[in-house]
């Protein structure tokens, strides 16, 4: 497969980088399906690193806690084998890190909305940007899954940092002209 032939490239120029970065996206077999085999469910994780400037980590429900949360139920359709939320501090590479953790698929992503309302830091200008990015794109692989979810949240992290920076050097030339 095309992944596979990339394997080398990534284990000599990508994996090595991860130490340094302050957001590592990981995808993983399901834990949702015993003994898995199919790889159609995933696993993804979003590591954060904590106490980088300009960069808050995402969190569900309560910041530095230990949450494990289903949201599938009335408010959120789910098919076998559901959804699984986590959110836990953790240590990466010998930093402090936030993670946060999605297992399984969303049937619809309109109601990504709720899931979308219970997370804090996503560097959103309005409610409902994550979910409203997501039914833009959904067309695209992994929007069903947290590879997308991430992936969407990290570019508007990204998005929020350069913001930050820029607002930033413009405050620093006010200043300067000032002095």
């Amino acid at each position: 497969s095309v992944i596979e032939a990339r394997k080398p490239d990534f284990d000599a120029f990508i994996d090595p980088q991860k130490q340094y970065a302050d957001a590592v996206i990981e995808v993983l077999p399901t834990q949702l399906i015993p003994d898995d085999n199919e790889g159609k469910v995933l696993r993804v994780r979003l590591i954060m690193k904590e106490g980088v400037k300009y960069f808050s980590p995402v969190y569900l429900f309560d910041e530095g806690s230990t949450i494990s949360w289903i949201p599938c139920g009335r408010k959120l359709t789910c098919s076998y084998p559901g959804i699984k939320f986590n959110y836990e501090p953790d240590s990466y590479f010998d930093h402090e890190v936030s993670v946060l953790e999605m297992d399984g698929q969303f049937d619809r992503l309109d109601e990504l909305i709720y899931v979308e309302s219970h997370l804090s830091n996503l560097s959103t200008k309005f409610y409902g940007e994550v979910t409203q990015q997501m039914l833009k794109h959904a067309d695209f692989p992994g929007s069903n899954n947290g590879t997308g979810l991430f992936q969407t949240i990290v570019g508007l992290k990204i998005r929020d940092l350069y913001e930050q920076l820029i607002a930033n050097k413009a405050t620093a030339r006010a200043e300067a002209a000032k002095a």
